[in-house]
């Protein structure tokens, strides 16, 4: 038996992984702001659809995935898990400097045996990833997050953003600095969103 994620078939064990974090969101939540109070009863089409739409993004010979600004893990602890289920060899590190945040991540990682790791620093201070893939969400402007794409990424590697109604207005804002090769996707959970990959980053001179 099969349930569709994010656009995707996954297993039903998969699928009772996603339960369970969900169950782990919500309890925690209730503790440390994780996500905002008013998408808790849509964290399904709200988070988990979200991030499991940059999952199916992914380069499937990856195998270092960086997750910036981690938050409440997503999209990185849905990405550990999808890549659980499909026996993925992808080891996901996980960056968020808020200690009690990542206390939850460390949580989440332990209880859901996934194969990911959780580094309790700034992005900018943490060492370089070297990463196939970098992932973000909600985390700032596409400005903002260049230099800490460049510092994490592999220089053949790819970064997997979600993004709102102003992605075209951040795209234009970036450009005027920095050089990039752009691929848009279409957000099935906002049709005013979209999944952004980005490769081959650097500086205007």
């Amino acid at each position: 038996m099969t349930n569709r994620v994010g656009g995707q078939n996954v297993s039903r064990e998969t699928y009772e992984r996603l339960e369970c974090f969900v169950a782990l969101v919500h309890k925690w939540t209730a503790k440390i702001n994780l996500i905002a109070p008013a998408t808790v009863d849509h964290i399904w089409s709200r988070h988990i659809d979200d991030s499991a739409m940059i999952y199916g993004l992914a380069n499937q010979s990856a195998k270092k995935w960086t997750d910036i600004g981690s938050g409440g893990g997503f999209p990185g602890i849905v990405v550990a898990i999808l890549a659980k289920g499909d026996s993925s060899k992808i080891q996901v590190t996980l960056i968020e400097s808020d200690q009690r945040k990542a206390t939850f991540l460390r949580t989440a990682v332990r209880n859901l045996d996934l194969n990911a790791r959780v580094l309790a620093e700034r992005i900018e201070m943490a060492p370089q990833q070297e990463a196939d893939i970098v992932s973000a969400r909600a985390l700032t402007s596409l400005s903002g997050m260049m230099p800490l794409l460049q510092r994490h990424l592999s220089q053949t590697g790819s970064a997997l953003l979600h993004k709102g109604r102003n992605y075209q207005q951040e795209i234009a804002q970036a450009r005027e600095k920095w050089s990039f090769d752009l691929e848009e996707y279409p957000s099935f959970t906002d049709p005013d969103a979209r999944l952004l990959k980005i490769k081959g980053i650097s500086e205007r001179e």
